[in-house]
């Protein structure tokens, strides 16, 4: 998170929920990310979260992870890969 952009809301907190399932698609126009848990193996995952996005702002979210995860790398060493 950048502490030095000032960001707003719409008097609501914006809450945390936790993500273990990550599943993306794409047509020509947008990006749809949807969010979710999976806890066992056989049992779909439960979704909770969709974003849809521009591709230009999915391309901008790709950069600023990117670079978040390089500086966690940095301070705290690899991330190993999560594939199972």
């Amino acid at each position: 998170m950048n502490p030095d952009k000032k960001e707003t809301q719409n008097g609501d907190q914006a809450s945390g929920r936790y993500v273990n399932y990550f599943k993306i698609g794409h047509n020509a126009f947008e990006f749809v990310l949807d969010f979710g848990q999976i806890y066992e193996e056989g049992r779909p995952a439960s979704l909770h979260t969709r974003i849809v996005t521009a591709p230009v702002y999915a391309k901008s979210l790709l950069g600023v992870l990117r670079e978040s995860i390089e500086q966690y790398e940095q301070l705290f060493g690899p991330i190993p890969n999560g594939d199972k």
